[in-house]
């Protein structure tokens, strides 16, 4: 049984790290009401975009664009596996990069493009090479998703892959976050809806198939910035989730370990009692 100094430093131990995951869970409430709030600012930019797009695809019939064909056929597919920097969130790193090597196994050959450390960090260990290695909150944002875009961009039309699929953390609520992954390229234009009434007729200079080149890649770039500043919100929320559970641990064990001190030092001093009885007792025999 352990001894009533050690439980004590056991007990001022796990108050140190109760007063860590207070403070990080404080930490990760205000960063995740920050990354909430450029995400809905980004949010109109997306949709009007997404609109954009969705019209230009239905008012051309075929556009000469790179993204809206298929890859070269003998080439491999690439994975934009994208996580954290940091840790101590969970599963939520774990969750992405196991859907990165279940995606992976589906193909005999993949060319990795890794953003986030702790992505970096997983290619690492498997022995895998990389593309392209870069740290999520690595400078502005927008610099970083256009830097990201180029390269894979460019593997793509170069024929050194023949698709793009992206790995990421779906920010679903504050106590879900869902990884899925996504192809980024070659877009596949959706199928037209049926007309339900009369639609205002969009005129684009100088031709859609002009504007429809000019605004694939941008839509690319602007792909990447919000499942960025997506991982980002998603990341927050559950490090609060995992700090708020750490912290109410702590303090159970810490309530644990007080009754084992308790019981210790009752114990301790019931032995101490007998021993002065039973010495008293001796000296008067």
């Amino acid at each position: 049984m352990p001894s009533v100094r050690d439980l004590r430093d056991r007990i001022k131990s796990l108050k140190n790290t109760q007063q860590i995951t207070k403070a990080m869970k404080q930490v990760a409430a205000a960063k995740i009401r920050r990354a909430e709030i450029a995400q809905r600012q980004a949010r109109p930019y997306a949709e009007a975009l997404s609109s954009m797009l969705r019209d230009l695809m239905n008012a051309v019939g075929t556009v000469d664009h790179p993204f809206m064909k298929p890859g070269a056929q003998d080439a491999p597919k690439g994975i934009l596996l994208m996580t954290a920097d940091k840790g101590l969130a969970g599963a939520f790193n774990s969750n992405v990069i196991r859907l990165g090597e279940q995606t992976a196994r589906l193909e005999p050959k993949i060319v990795w493009y890794a953003v986030g450390n702790k992505a970096r960090n997983a290619a690492r260990r498997s022995g895998l090479e990389t593309a392209l290695s870069v740290a999520l909150g690595s400078g502005n944002k927008i610099d970083t998703a256009r830097e990201i875009a180029a390269k894979v961009s460019d593997d793509f039309t170069s024929g050194k892959v023949s698709e793009i699929i992206l790995v990421s953390s779906k920010f679903v609520s504050m106590s879900t976050q869902r990884p899925e992954a996504r192809t980024l390229v070659p877009i596949v234009a959706e199928a037209r809806e049926a007309a339900t009434g009369p639609r205002a007729e969009v005129e684009f200079a100088p031709s859609p198939e002009a504007v429809l080149t000019r605004l694939l890649p941008k839509y690319l770039e602007f792909t990447i910035f919000s499942t960025m500043l997506e991982t980002d919100a998603a990341f927050f929320a559950a490090q609060l989730i995992a700090m708020n559970n750490a912290t109410d641990n702590a303090g159970k064990l810490i309530d644990e370990l007080t009754l084992q001190m308790n019981k210790a030092r009752q114990t301790a001093i019931t032995t101490e009692m007998l021993e002065i009885v039973g010495g008293a007792e001796a000296l008067v025999g």
